[in-house]
């Protein structure tokens, strides 16, 4: 009994430890998750320049030459961004307003804002409470800048270590194994690394085309806002499954609507249509050739789950998780041949009706020999 207890008392302790780990940690966790990820879509290109250097230098080249990308980049379009940036956040009113006036236009209802915000548990006075206190918070720019410039660092400190190390790791993951299994753990480490560093890799590489061209696209037709748009056009359409498409090009569609000329939100719409099926035959297929497959069903739920847990980011980060566990499923998850009469029985349930079905069911149990509903079939 006294052995039980402790037993016990040992799991409860364990138990809170965990949590309060995760509780106060979880950032830190958090930032190690991220940046193993962003190591693994650096994988490929790092392998490669480390034939020729040292896998530090090549880790250091790669992070350097991303690093002149986001400041020219900011360079060049930083205020332009900012600035279209703050005038699309203050076209939020006028937006909402053009999409409730056609809404009750459209199906005949009397929606307001302040209906649709009472729908969703928010009054006018919360919003206003929730306003005072950012206005309050923004006093502490300096520290919450300060502080993420030290998030900053601290990630691209783990994405080098994790990065020019990668054999290193690999080698300390096969060693937690015994002899007769190094093997298999090696094989599960390189082909898990590899298959979620393809999917992230190319959701990347997908979304920086997406964006590209749609900016392209929107500030030729004149769109408002084109610059963030254009962002969110691509981040959201190849990071976010199955809906995501929809969300990231609804609010161009919606601005260039609701702009001076109502055909940009036709011209965009089309413009959107065109690029998915140019996408979906050309550029996907062969970006995304070495990466996992991640069902949309599948990847929507880890969306949800991910939003819930740790927010916008891990919603970000949930398909990368979803992928290594399914690259593992893959690999080593145990599937059966289904026998030609089960898929003739599967295809007959969906096509033929009820009776149909039954009678289906008869005759393949009589075609293997076994009694049905008491009935010897080889004895009639």
């Amino acid at each position: 009994m006294w052995r039980a207890g402790m037993v016990v008392l040992a799991v409860v302790g364990t138990g809170l430890m965990v949590k309060f780990v995760l509780e106060d940690g979880g950032s830190v966790f958090f930032t190690v998750l991220m940046a193993w990820f962003a190591a693994l879509a650096m994988a490929p290109v790092v392998d490669r320049l480390a034939r020729h250097m040292r896998r530090g230098a090549a880790t250091g080249l790669v992070m350097g030459g991303s690093v002149v990308f986001l400041v020219l980049f900011f360079v060049a379009f930083g205020s332009l961004f900012v600035q279209q940036m703050e005038q699309l956040i203050l076209l939020v009113p006028r937006l909402t307003d053009g999409v409730l006036e056609w809404v009750n236009s459209t199906f005949s209802m009397s929606l307001t804002r302040e209906s649709v915000l009472s729908s969703v548990n928010l009054s006018p006075q919360q919003i206003a409470t929730k306003a005072a206190t950012i206005g309050t918070s923004v006093l502490a720019f300096v520290g919450t800048a300060v502080g993420a410039v030290f998030s900053l660092l601290t990630f691209g400190l783990i994405l080098f270590y994790l990065s020019a190390d990668m054999p290193r790791l690999a080698r300390w993951f096969a060693s937690l194994f015994p002899a007769r299994q190094q093997t298999v753990a090696a094989q599960v480490w390189l082909l898990t690394a590899q298959k979620t560093g393809s999917y992230v890799g190319a959701r990347v590489i997908l979304a920086v085309i997406n964006a590209a061209t749609s900016g392209i696209v929107f500030a030729i037709i004149g769109l408002p806002y084109w610059l963030p748009l254009a962002l969110w056009t691509g981040i959201v359409a190849q990071f976010v499954p199955t809906i995501g498409t929809y969300i990231s090009i609804a609010l161009p569609v919606i601005v260039g609507l609701l702009s001076e000329d109502p055909k940009l939100g036709v011209i965009v719409l089309a413009w959107a249509v065109i690029y998915q099926q140019v996408e979906n035959l050309t550029i996907e297929p062969k970006i995304s050739a070495k990466a996992v497959d991640v069902h949309p069903a599948v990847g929507f739920v880890a969306v949800l789950l991910g939003a819930s847990l740790f927010g916008v980011a891990g919603a970000f980060v949930a398909i990368p998780v979803i992928a290594m566990l399914l690259s593992l499923l893959n690999i080593y998850g145990n599937r059966h041949q289904v026998l030609p009469h089960v898929e003739e029985l599967i295809a007959g349930s969906e096509s033929a009706p009820a009776a149909s079905r039954h009678h289906l069911h008869h005759e393949k149990a009589a075609a293997a020999g076994h009694d049905v509903e008491g009935t010897n079939p080889t004895a009639e």
